[in-house]
């Protein structure tokens, strides 16, 4: 998949399981007890549905949690060693995370049901919160994220084609919980999503007014008891920045050596390995001579339908699936950041989201930045060129993606003219670079500290 196209794999599919025509048979026989059909067993009850029906939203959360931490474990084919945390300590976590990085963390679980749309909300202060969206059930809920996603891949797209159903998503849920989030003047939010939202490019979430990013540090999350709630990136790390420009099997990605001479120049240092040098070898005898804090691969790299050995991260000389993702060994040392800039995820399939979704914790890094689609060269340049001059200076990951996804869509003109490259800038001459084609895609995946 080139940067330089787009390939939405986005299906619109009606089922209709089993449905064969069978003759009805009219006889004139009296049914007796003991003639009549065995009912069918009903269905098991959902406990986190069963929770909220009664209120206890902490019991609820403590089901999800429960839940999506043996679905990741299944999807990764591992065990997790992260301690299961109640709702209370989640929120005593997020109060504890307020006291040192200044950010006001809402957590924000999503889950589409047939007939509903659950929210559920933990604030730093302990209160727990829970929103039924009636209207958003299952099928309107699909057509709309289908309709958005249509919108926001396209960079030749209306404002109409993303707004109206970025903004119908908004309603149902942001929405309702924007008072509450006023009331404790949060700052940022991190999404647990249910399948079929994990695809979804929050940030181009829309209130009429403004981008949900323009509001808000965003951040995603496979559960929080899978979150690593300690890091935060130093400002004195270094950047191994690792990539290839030419492939023998894919197509070529000629903006690489650019974008990967340009994350490592001032106000970074770095270390910069292309092409043949972009080996998995080569990675870990960089790292085993010094601790980059910082991993930045520019590369294709797919998470796809299937188990997880079908999404991978091509180097050099090979694919490097997913389940194969610690022999990278990024937790020893530690990585605080892995930054892919030339993903393609296939959207709304259950599979791919759980492989995005999870790929901070199966990495071994702190977090992760992917994109849910491939963007051009240029506009990965642009936005990566601002957000690490952003990082230096943040106080945290979240305000430096934040940041750099606002000037692409309020200074357009002004981030364009930062480009040095000749090729690249002819590019971007006539690209609306506010479209969210453009910067939507890139998303903060794990600790956003």
């Amino acid at each position: 998949m080139n940067k330089h196209q787009l390939v939405a794999s986005i299906a619109l599919c009606t089922t209709l399981a089993g449905c064969a025509l069978i003759p009805t048979l009219r006889m004139n026989l009296v049914a007796t007890e003991s003639q009549a059909a065995t009912p069918s067993p009903s269905p098991t009850p959902d406990p986190v549905a069963q929770a909220l029906d009664r209120g206890n939203v902490a019991e609820a959360i403590l089901q999800i949690e429960t839940r999506w931490r043996k679905q990741f474990e299944e999807y990764f084919q591992g065990k997790f060693t992260t301690q299961l945390l109640p709702a209370a300590d989640i929120a005593r976590s997020l109060n504890q995370i307020k006291q040192r990085s200044g950010r006001r963390s809402a957590l924000l679980y999503a889950i589409p049901g047939e007939k509903h749309l659950d929210l559920m909300v933990v604030t730093p202060r302990g209160k727990l919160i829970h929103r039924r969206i009636k209207d958003a059930n299952r099928a309107a809920l699909t057509k709309t994220i289908q309709a958005f996603r249509m919108g926001v891949v396209r960079e030749d797209s209306d404002p109409d084609d993303y707004l109206k159903p970025g903004q119908q998503l908004y309603r149902w849920i942001v929405a309702p919980i924007e008072s509450d989030l006023r009331a404790e003047n949060i700052n940022q939010l991190i999404f647990c999503l249910g399948t079929g939202l994990r695809s979804v490019p929050m940030a181009a979430l829309h209130d009429g007014k403004q981008f949900l990013i323009e509001r808000y540090n965003l951040a995603l999350i496979p559960a929080f008891n899978l979150l690593d709630r300690q890091a935060r990136t130093s400002t004195d790390t270094r950047i191994l920045a690792m990539g290839a420009s030419t492939f023998s099997d894919q197509p070529p990605l000629p903006g690489v050596p650019i974008e990967l001479s340009t994350v490592t120049q001032q106000p970074w240092q770095g270390t910069t390995l292309l092409n043949q040098s972009f080996t998995l070898s080569n990675l870990r005898a960089q790292r085993a001579r010094f601790p980059y804090g910082i991993v930045h691969l520019a590369t294709h790299a797919e998470f796809a339908s299937g188990d997880v050995s079908q999404s991978y991260i091509q180097f050099w000389d090979q694919k490097l699936r997913l389940d194969q993702l610690k022999s990278l060994q990024l937790n020893n040392p530690p990585v605080q950041l892995l930054v892919l800039s030339a993903c393609q995820t296939a959207l709304g399939d259950r599979r791919a989201e759980m492989g995005f979704a999870g790929l901070a914790v199966q990495s071994g890094s702190k977090a992760a930045i992917a994109s849910l689609w491939s963007v051009s060269d240029s506009s990965t340049l642009l936005l990566m060129q601002e957000f690490y001059r952003e990082l230096k200076i943040a106080a945290v990951k979240g305000d430096a993606l934040r940041d750099a996804q606002i000037e692409m869509i309020r200074r357009p003109d002004q981030i364009r003219s930062q480009l040095r490259d000749r090729r690249l800038a002819a590019e971007l001459k006539n690209k609306n670079l506010r479209h969210p084609f453009h910067w939507a895609a890139f998303t903060l995946i794990g600790n956003p500290w």
